[in-house]
C-alpha cells in the first residue's frame, strides 16, 4: 500500500484508539483497579478468594481489550484483502499487456479507493465498539 495511503489508515486508527481509551477503556482500569483493591482489603477472605476476586474485577477489562483487538484485526484484514485485489488487478494487467505507468496510476487509485472506503467505515466502527463497550462497564 502506498506510504501515504498507509499513513491516514494509521492515524485514523490511532485517533480511534485513544478515544476509546480515554473515553472507555480508562474508566474501566480504574474500576479493575478499585476493586481489587477492595479484594485485599478482606481480612476474612483465603489467598484463592482474593485472586479469584481479583480475576473477576478483571474479567470486563479483558473483555474489552479482547473487543478492541478483534474489531480492529477484522479491519486490518478487510484492507488487506481490499488491496491484495488491487494488487490481482495490476498483475493480471501487466500480464494483459498494459503499459507499467499506466498499471501503477490503476493500482494507486485502486488503493486509494480501498483506504478511502474504510476509512469511511471507522466512524461506525467506533461508535459500534463505544456501545459493546458500555454494554461490558454495566
Amino acid at each position: 500500500m502506498a506510504e501515504l495511503q498507509q499513513l491516514r489508515v494509521q492515524e485514523a486508527v490511532d485517533s480511534m484508539v485513544k478515544s476509546l481509551e480515554r473515553e472507555n477503556i480508562r474508566k474501566m482500569q480504574g474500576l479493575m483497579f478499585r476493586c481489587s483493591a477492595g479484594c485485599c482489603e478482606d481480612s476474612q477472605a483465603t489467598m484463592q478468594q482474593v485472586h479469584q476476586c481479583i480475576e473477576r474485577c478483571h474479567a470486563p477489562l479483558a473483555q474489552a481489550q479482547a473487543l478492541v483487538t478483534s474489531e480492529l484485526e477484522k479491519f486490518q484484514d478487510r484492507l488487506a484483502r481490499c488491496t491484495m485485489h488491487c494488487n490481482d488487478k495490476a498483475k493480471d494487467s501487466i500480464d494483459a499487456g498494459s503499459k507499467e505507468l499506466q498499471v501503477k496510476r490503476q493500482l494507486e487509485t485502486c488503493v486509494t479507493k480501498c483506504v478511502d472506503d474504510h476509512m469511511n467505515l471507522i466512524p461506525s466502527m467506533t461508535k459500534k465498539m463505544k456501545e459493546s463497550l458500555s454494554s461490558i462497564q454495566k
